[in-house]
């Protein structure tokens, strides 16, 4: 099986090596078998929105790109950018105000999948950043995520790669999403506004900041367990 390698490193909490590669059509068993290793521990379901063979095979088939980390030769870790159909609804360049013309640049920062056994050595944060570096700004302009509120590492990922929150609506039959977005090159001025924190389950408020212009910038966390969101205008 040839694999392309990326690069290797060692795992923050025990030192092991790890080799991050792209995945290829051979590897889609293995990344079947890991989803669903972690879905069996997520105790929201509603948290992770799990991929089928069909998807998998879609993005490896020329329609995106996945990069998997590996040790000593297993599969732990794999992550997926996705180049989306374009249609009239869904497409989430509509929900960061993109228009029709504007869509074909835009690609999914995709699923995130890490092992139960190989959690805390940031794996989801470091693919983020290699499968980053592989889009070809020459194509791709834009990049678009979803993210459950409840799912606070994966908003802690996207805000690590300067996505911001631009939307906060229903998707996938009536879940409810952040909707994060990143403008690839675009270089931001120092920000001095006063930013406004709101409490990640008062839905209502964050949906009206965001009507007028605000933007979620970051995820921290509150009192009595709670977790409130900045958004910046």
């Amino acid at each position: 099986m040839s694999t392309s390698h990326l690069t290797s490193g060692n795992l923050k909490k025990t030192g092991k090596s790890f080799d991050l590669r792209f995945l290829e059509l051979d590897h889609v068993q293995g990344m079947l078998d890991l989803q669903h290793k972690v879905q069996k521990i997520t105790p929201d379901r509603a948290i992770l929105e799990p991929l089928s063979e069909e998807e998998f095979i879609n993005i490896l088939s020329g329609n995106g790109y996945m990069v998997g980390t590996f040790v000593e030769g297993e599969l732990i870790a794999f992550r997926a950018m996705l180049v989306p159909s374009i249609d009239d609804v869904e497409h989430l360049g509509y929900d960061a105000g993109l228009m029709k013309e504007e869509l074909h640049k835009v690609i999914y920062s995709e699923i995130s999948v890490v092992h139960p056994q190989f959690r805390g050595n940031g794996l989801q944060t470091y693919m983020g950043k290699m499968v980053f570096r592989q889009i070809d700004q020459e194509k791709f302009s834009y990049v678009a995520a979803t993210v459950a509120p409840g799912n606070i590492p994966s908003m802690k990922d996207k805000f690590s790669l300067h996505m911001e929150i631009v939307n906060l609506k229903e998707k996938y039959d009536g879940k409810l999403r952040y909707i994060f977005f990143h403008r690839l090159n675009e270089h931001k001025q120092t920000d001095t506004s006063t930013p406004e924190i709101i409490d990640i389950g008062a839905i209502e408020m964050q949906q009206k900041l965001l009507q007028i212009g605000y933007r979620g910038t970051a995820v921290e966390k509150g009192t009595d367990h709670t977790f409130n969101v900045m958004y910046k205008k």
